[in-house]
């Protein structure tokens, strides 16, 4: 018997080598035909194709707990060298079916599920002999059952013979081999593996009660057939015992079926009349639900009407008007002695329209409901336009009392302070009426507003008229020089303007707290808030009408209406500021530089203002503000304007006027600050000392030969007058040390100058030696052109015999051109320090370069400098 290919190592081997790098492990390869047959049965011979050899190897591949399986399709190339074909995944396997067409059972097809749909006929792999295909199949089914859980449907072959066979050539498998190898053999052979599956199609216990079966009618049984016929035989036996057991018991099934007769009879009579009792009592169902249907229509009847009832009644009683209240709204002058009656019929009012607005959507739909609203809305315009018209009449009529009377406003010496708390209180007996009125009709308070704001504004703008000129009239001041910076004369310090800030501290402290309380009382008595409360009932016994709602700190207080409460803000106290201009403009007129003081007091009443009823009162503040900065800076102008002047392109020496005339100017602003004015005076600094220093520059431009004298001169006088201020003012600080810087480098190019005009070839000789020893060593330097020891002893003779007198000139030079006396010590001590500077370097270069020569030492030369 041939060797089977499926226990082919090389055959094993070759397919590994193909399916290299797959990651997968072959379970079996065995060589095999293909052919295709035709859909349905497949035939063989001239109807089969040519066939074609294939190596068949089924693989395994391992990913965790999950197995994947798969049949590949192996074909040769170049005579023996594997490669693959096709590739099937066996859980795709749906059917193995053994050709009957065959006779041999060596042919069978695979069919697979994702296949199905295609139109080419399955493949017909037709094996050696049938030991080849079963160990295929075998092997196929084992992986479908371990690794896939399922097994495919088998077609023309018995599971229970392909079991058979695999036990039978595990056991024959496992002889040969325990045979050849002993007991260390390869229990793992491909033989084994088939053999294993095999096992595994029918279970240990299955396979023991088939054995109990069939052991059970194996005596005397040689053949199939003779088996079939004894169990037939058998059979019909016991059908018959079966027929004949039932023939017996035939009396026993007629007493049955009488007994049921009966009891059918009995139950058809009992339907009946269960029947008839049904129809009955649905009749009489019907009936009580009737009943039932008919009482609770009358009862809710009965509930209606009586809820109707009362709802008439209550609004027949909201519909009711008396009648002395009609006329007390509607009827007559306004009079201020019935004001608590108008009071209780608006509160009355009020009720009645809250009452027809609570009521239901449907009753506003009736007639009766329609006209009793419309007449309580003709009712309350009524009132509104009879009130507004008194309350307007009223407000005129208040204030020209009081602009008749000259004694509420201040007189030829004797300045008289407003006070409006008795036209205030005056006005609070109407609070709660506008409260009323504004509730009423929210816009009939609008043209109330307008007219009490343009009556008061009369009365406030001449209040501050009177107060405002008999202020200027009864103050006395001498008028102080505003030009500082031009004029053979500087303005006198000792003049006394602190009466002109107190004027206006007085105006600003009689008319600013009166206008916040203006405004405050406007927004409360105008009832300029979003939302308030409902006042206290009119017949409340602590109410006093007088008081009523006008507490400032009322904590119920509704949220103010801005936009409203400006514009009649601006109806009250437009115009006055005009007063506070002129007193503004006066004060200026007198002294400039009282623009600082009036703007620090103006500062500290903008600070202190937080109310937002205070809102148009802050706004008159910053435009007064705005017009002191702007009278000021007009002044700061000017005054740069005056420095400009000085620059004329013609040469001018010594101290300018300009610079200490600015010291006397910064010491009396600096007198003049109060509060947070600060800054306004800094920024004067700024552009004023801007200025002179620009001029100051363009001047010595004019000059260059003695530019450095004239800058030095003026910025020590600059610094000399305002060292107790730089001291305590930062921004002057700031231009005390810009001017320290510039008058060191303007020291510094003077003194270089006077020295090199006396003793240039000695320091030139000098610069030349540093120059040349950058590229040369000092003992190079003797023997370079012009740098030799003779030419030092030259350059030595001419400048340093006689030191003395070249030292007398150097002093007649630093003080020529001088006009500041004062200065020339100082330059004098900083330019012999320069010269013994300058002399030490020359004397260590020398000694580098040129040891041995005879040079006086820098100490002969600082003594007599000392002697000098």
């Amino acid at each position: 018997m041939a060797k089977s290919s499926a226990i082919d190592k090389e055959l094993s081997r070759a397919c590994e080598a193909a399916i290299e790098g797959t990651k997968q492990k072959v379970v079996m390869s065995i060589r095999v035909a293909k052919s295709k047959g035709a859909w349905g049965k497949g035939k063989i011979g001239k109807a089969a194709q040519m066939a074609k050899p294939r190596v068949l190897a089924i693989t395994i591949k391992d990913k965790g707990e999950r197995t994947k399986a798969f049949l590949r399709v192996l074909k040769y190339t170049d005579g023996s060298v594997l490669e693959q074909a096709k590739i099937y995944k066996l859980k795709n396997l749906g059917k193995m079916e053994v050709l009957t067409s065959d006779p041999s059972g060596c042919t069978f097809m695979l069919g697979f599920d994702n296949l199905r749909n295609q139109r080419v006929a399955p493949i017909q792999w037709t094996m050696r002999n049938l030991d080849d295909r079963n160990r295929l199949l075998v092997c196929i089914l084992h992986i479908c059952k371990d690794a896939l859980g399922r097994l495919p449907k088998v077609v023309g072959i018995d599971i229970v013979e392909l079991a058979l066979w695999a036990k039978e050539h595990n056991s024959r498998d496992s002889k040969k081999q325990n045979l050849k190898d002993g007991p260390s053999g390869d229990l793992l052979s491909e033989g084994d593996t088939t053999v294993t599956v095999g096992n595994d199609l029918v279970s240990q216990a299955e396979e023991e009660e088939m054995e109990a079966l069939l052991g059970t009618y194996v005596m005397g049984i040689g053949e199939a057939e003779v088996f079939s016929e004894r169990l037939k035989r058998e059979l019909h036996a016991l059908e018959a015992a079966n027929v004949h057991a039932i023939l017996e018991s035939e009396h026993l099934v007629d007493e049955v079926l009488q007994g049921l007769e009966s009891t059918t009879i009995c139950v058809e009579d009992m339907d009946e009349w269960l029947a008839l009792f049904n129809v009955k009592l649905r009749h009489m169902r019907e009936d009580i639900e009737a009943i039932e249907t008919r009482n609770n229509k009358l009862e809710i009847q009965s509930l209606n009407y009586k809820a109707l009832a009362a709802e008439l009644d209550k609004l027949l009683e909201k519909m009711h008007i008396p009648t002395e209240i009609s006329d007390c709204l509607t009827e007559g002058a306004f009079d201020e002695s019935h004001l608590r009656k108008y009071i209780e019929a608006c509160e009355w009012l009020r009720s009645a329209l809250c009452g027809f607005d609570a009521l239901d959507p449907r009753y506003t739909t009736t007639i009766a409901v329609k006209e009793k609203r419309a007449y309580l809305d003709i009712i309350r315009l009524t009132f509104v336009r009879r009130a507004c018209a008194f309350l307007r009449d009223y407000f005129v009529n208040l204030v020209d009392s009081l602009m008749s009377d000259k004694r509420n406003f201040s007189q030829r010496g004797q300045l008289k302070k407003p006070d409006h708390a008795d036209i205030h209180n005056k006005c609070r007996i109407y609070a709660l009426l506008l409260h009323h009125l504004k509730i009423l009709d929210k816009n009939s308070l609008t043209p109330l507003r307008k007219t009490y704001c343009s009556s008061f504004n009369q009365l406030l703008r001449r209040e501050t008229r009177e107060f405002a000129n008999e202020l200027r009239a009864g103050t006395k001041a001498p008028k102080v020089q505003s030009a500082w910076f031009e004029g053979p004369t500087v303005p006198n310090q000792n003049v006394d303007t602190s009466m002109i800030s107190g004027a206006y501290s007085k105006m600003l402290a009689a008319f600013i707290p009166l206008l916040v309380d203006e405004s405050s009382f406007l927004s409360l008595f105008m009832r300029l808030e979003v939302s308030s409360p409902d006042p206290p009932s009119i017949h409340d016994d602590d109410v006093d009408l007088s008081m009523m709602e006008m507490d400032e700190n009322n904590t119920n207080k509704g949220t103010v209406d801005m936009g409203a409460l400006n514009e009649s803000l601006h109806d009250l106290l437009d115009g006055i500021q005009e007063d506070f201009y002129a007193i503004v403009d006066w004060a200026h007129k007198i002294d400039p530089l009282l623009c600082i003081s009036l703007h620090g007091i103006t500062e500290r009443y903008i600070s202190d203002l937080k109310a937002e009823t205070a809102g148009y009162v802050n706004l008159l503040l910053d435009a007064m503000e705005d017009k002191i900065s702007t009278l000021f800076t007009r002044f700061v102008d000017e005054a740069r304007h005056q420095i400009e002047k000085n620059d004329k392109n013609v040469k001018q020496t010594g101290v300018m006027s300009f610079v200490p005339r600015f010291a006397l100017l910064a010491t009396r602003m600096e007198q003049y600050i109060q509060g947070q004015s600060r800054d306004l005076v800094d920024q004067a600094y700024m552009k004023i000392i801007g200025i002179m220093f620009v001029t100051l520059d363009k001047i010595s431009q004019a000059d260059l030969k003695h530019s450095d004298i004239f800058i030095l001169e003026n910025y020590a006088a600059f610094q000399n007058s305002l060292y107790d201020l730089a001291n305590c003012v930062p921004t002057l600080a700031k231009f005390y040390h810009q001017a320290s810087e510039s008058y060191e480098q303007s020291c510094s190019r003077h003194i270089s100058v006077v020295i090199y005009y006396q003793f240039e070839r000695l320091f030139q000789f000098a610069k030349r030696i540093e120059d040349m020893m950058v590229t040369n060593s000092p003992e190079e330097i003797q023997f370079q052109v012009g740098l030799s020891k003779s030419d030092l002893r030259k350059v030595v003779k001419s400048n340093l015999s006689g030191v003395d007198k070249h030292i007398t000139a150097m002093h007649k030079k630093l003080m020529k051109n001088m006009t500041s006396e004062e200065l020339i010590p100082t330059l004098w001590d900083k330019c012999k320090k320069d010269f013994l500077d300058k002399y030490d370097s020359f004397v260590q270069l020398a000694a580098k370069v040129y040891p041995g020569e005879n040079i006086p030492s820098v100490t002969e030369i600082r003594d007599l400098l000392a002697s000098m």
